[in-house]
């Protein structure tokens, strides 16, 4: 065998990881690392950017609820030429003349139930708009790793895809030299011919997948994808999870931010409830006026006059045409529908809950299983090239020793990023997430 065919064989027993490393010939210097990709997203992601602008519009709902609890002041100022005619006697006289007004009223309220229930609900959809946001903040996080692990596991498919091709073509190779010198048989060349082909299209499509997993990453932070920090060949699981599942619930059913956000729907559509039985109410204000005119009517003319006024205003509402009681209804309406969805968000929360948790506790003994796999399928190889040695196996044993080996590789890769994003899944569906998450994940790839 070649040194060329030496070193993809290297690549191959190193495992998935190291040998997609050598194999794709990535510059560790030059690779794109999980924080970085995190930190760019954070800056480029239009799902974050969009939630973030949102999130900071939505804070403005507590000052513009309070603004009708708040004082306000109005001034008005009029200045303009008058024409009238007086007809006194039947006699009719015009008399034009230029009349000023100048006021300035101050509106204070006492007592204004829509006003209570109006800054209430700005304060409950800034909160339900925070809590969105915090729910955005894990996302982009999951969105990221999610696609960063997508984008190494396909780079591994690759790397195996492209191992699996050479050894099929230096197989071939040995298969026609054999031939040739008359130990070898005609059925052996086809087998590795058919295998061969077949590798060559799982190449071809792992290529086109990795690609597509690159520009999924890409558009989330922002930029081109070329090389990425792989996962770390001295992987090691986490502590094991002490809390049990019945005690991550209770914290996600405390801290989820989904279910937060659900619940400030049910208090602003309560105070919408509120705000339409305000209606009914009376509404007591404090006004205090000052007001300057000079001509201002057809009896004041040549007259300059100035009113100062304080007191306060009672209005009562009496009849509205039906219109208190059916938004009352509505609001109401509105109310029992945001419960259900309160409900629905909630099973929907706990039962991805309990399915990234049985993930996280499950890819234990997975993980365990198939590293053991992994070192039987090596020294499988070791024993089945022995044994063509001695004449006991033939070429078409070890090929399918050496698709046992990648087959394994392959999915012992795959349990350890599910094992990961289970992880993270777990911690953001408790409304346990923060960016130091991110971080210490990053710690699993070198």
């Amino acid at each position: 065998m070649q040194m060329k065919s030496k070193r993809r064989l290297l690549a191959l027993l190193l495992g998935p990881t190291l040998g997609a490393g050598l194999l794709l010939h990535t510059s560790a210097a030059a690779a794109l690392g999980l924080v970085e990709a995190y930190d760019a997203a954070l800056k480029n992601d239009p799902a974050y950017r969009s939630a973030y602008y949102a999130n900071e519009g939505a804070k403005e709902n507590v000052a513009l609820g309070r603004s009708s609890l708040l004082p306000s002041v109005t001034a008005n100022y009029f200045n303009g030429k008058d024409h009238s005619n007086i007809t006194v006697d039947s006699v009719t006289r015009p008399y034009d003349y230029s009349s000023k007004t100048a006021s300035v009223e101050l509106r204070q309220s006492i007592v204004n139930f829509d006003g209570i229930a109006r800054y209430k609900q700005g304060k409950a959809q800034a909160n339900a708009s925070e809590a969105d946001f915090e729910n955005e903040q894990a996302n982009v996080a999951v969105r990221v790793v999610g696609a960063y692990i997508e984008a190494l596991f396909k780079e591994d498919q690759l790397a195996l895809a492209r191992v699996e091709r050479d050894m099929y073509r230096e197989r071939m190779k040995v298969n026609e030299q054999l031939f040739a010198k008359g130990e070898g048989t005609r059925t052996d060349k086809l087998e590795t011919k058919a295998r061969l082909d077949l590798a060559e299209a799982q190449v071809l499509e792992a290529q086109d997948a990795l690609v597509e997993t690159r520009d999924t990453l890409a558009g989330i932070i922002g930029g081109e994808v070329d090389a990425l920090t792989p996962l770390n060949p001295d992987f090691h699981l986490l502590p094991a999870d002490t809390l049990g599942f019945e005690a991550w619930k209770k914290i996600a059913l405390e801290r989820n931010p989904e279910l937060k956000s659900k619940l400030y729907v049910v208090e602003i559509a309560h105070q919408e409830i509120n705000k339409a039985r305000a209606g009914h109410l009376p509404k007591l204000d404090f006004v205090a006026s000052y007001t300057k005119a000079d001509s201002d009517t057809i009896n004041t003319i040549d007259q300059a006059s100035t009113t100062r006024s304080i007191g306060i205003q009672l209005t009562i509402p009496l009849y509205s045409g039906g219109q208190v009681s059916a938004s009352s209804r509505q609001a109401v309406a509105g109310q029992e529908r945001a419960r259900a969805d309160l409900q629905v968000e909630t099973d929907k929360v706990l039962n991805e809950l309990r399915k990234n948790y049985h993930t996280l506790t499950s890819s234990v003994e997975r993980i365990d299983a198939l590293d053991k796999a992994v070192e039987s399928s090596k020294l499988l190889i070791t024993a089945t090239t022995q044994s063509i040695k001695g004449g006991e196996r033939i070429n078409l044993d070890l090929l399918d020793a050496q698709r046992q080996l990648y087959t394994s590789q392959r999915d012992l890769a795959q349990a350890r990023y599910g094992y990961l994003m289970a992880s993270l899944k777990l911690r953001a569906g408790a409304g346990l997430f923060s960016a130091d998450d991110v971080r210490q994940m990053a710690v699993f790839f070198r």
